[in-house]
């Protein structure tokens, strides 16, 4: 009979201590990059070496899994997901959006500029890594689908906030597209949610979340999330093994469009109260007028966050294998 350690064994995931606290820091990288409208976990994910792993985690919670659950057959069920990978990436996930949720507000919203200048290099980076890792990039097919994610991305991170209904099916819509958004490189889920006008109305509910109404909300927005995760990251991970050039293409897309949306320096161009708050509506990215110390900043956090990315990538850390 199978014992608990040898289910525990079977999938991928860690082995070491060592390898479990390397993807708990890549979770709360990727947890990090999640609080922030405009930036994709997805990226972290793609970056750190670690994105097709977790597509394949998560893909590997089928239909068997929940039977085996409901059937008392625990042993059979943590044999067949992947959860030595995923229990310590989902730890280093919370932990940031527990601890680092307080100072990555004050950073976007007090230091905005080297803020979007460290993220911009870091996407900047991470394009060419991308780029490396597509079968013949310059292909006519590969450079049209290039275009069609840069394209589809540059829409997206280009459309004002709406004003949008309260009722539980819009909020659950909100959960899949927002988690969709995630596990795409380049597209923020909490960008997305900002743009459907639940940004805040869903941060509100997680900051009280013992009240009446906002457990009714979290958990139609869970659900949302837990379908949106389950069913996109299986047509993404079938789109990696049977389409990978053209999906790889489309994903570089993705980030060169969104490079828009992390520009450091612009210019507010139009905004509306929303909930009694203060929302941009529109804004057209600038040069910067002067070079002083800021600048300055905001050029050394742009050249040392795209260094780094190519020395890890330089130096095999992108490698799932490694993991």
């Amino acid at each position: 009979m199978q014992t608990w350690k040898e289910a525990w064994n079977e999938t991928p995931g860690p082995k070491t201590k060592a390898e479990y606290l390397k993807i708990s820091l890549k979770g709360f990288c990727m947890g990090t990059a999640d609080l922030i409208p405009g930036v994709s976990g997805g990226t972290v994910a793609f970056i750190t070496g670690i994105y097709e792993p977790l597509l394949e985690a998560v893909a590997s919670i089928k239909k068997d899994f929940f039977i085996n659950l409901v059937t008392l057959k625990w042993k059979d069920a943590l044999s067949s997901v992947h959860l030595r990978f995923l229990i310590p990436l989902a730890f280093g996930m919370i932990f940031a959006i527990l601890s680092l949720a307080r100072l990555m507000h004050y950073l976007i919203n007090e230091q905005p500029i080297p803020t979007w200048s460290a993220f911009f290099g870091l996407i900047a980076a991470s394009i060419i890594v991308i780029w490396k890792d597509i079968e013949n990039p310059t292909k006519p097919s590969n450079m049209m689908f290039i275009g069609l994610g840069a394209i589809i991305a540059w829409v997206l991170v280009s459309l004002i906030p709406v004003t949008t209904p309260f009722d539980w099916w819009f909020i659950y819509l909100c959960g899949v597209i927002g988690i969709t958004a995630m596990i795409l490189p380049g597209l923020s889920g909490s960008f997305l949610l900002l743009i459907l006008g639940k940004y805040e109305y869903i941060t509100g509910a997680v900051k009280n979340p013992f009240i009446a109404d906002n457990i009714v909300t979290l958990l139609i927005f869970l659900c949302g999330t837990i379908s949106g995760l389950l069913g996109f990251s299986k047509i993404l991970n079938y789109f990696m093994k049977h389409y990978r050039p053209q999906t790889m293409a489309i994903l570089t897309g993705i980030l060169i469009g969104s490079m828009k949306k992390v520009w450091p320096w612009k210019e507010v161009l139009e905004t509306k109260v929303i909930r009694g708050k203060v929302r941009i509506l529109r804004e057209a990215n600038i040069f910067p007028s002067e070079f002083n110390s800021q600048t300055a900043l905001a050029i050394a956090l742009i050249i040392g966050s795209f260094a780094v990315i190519l020395l890890m990538e330089k130096y095999g850390s992108r490698k799932a294998e490694n993991i």
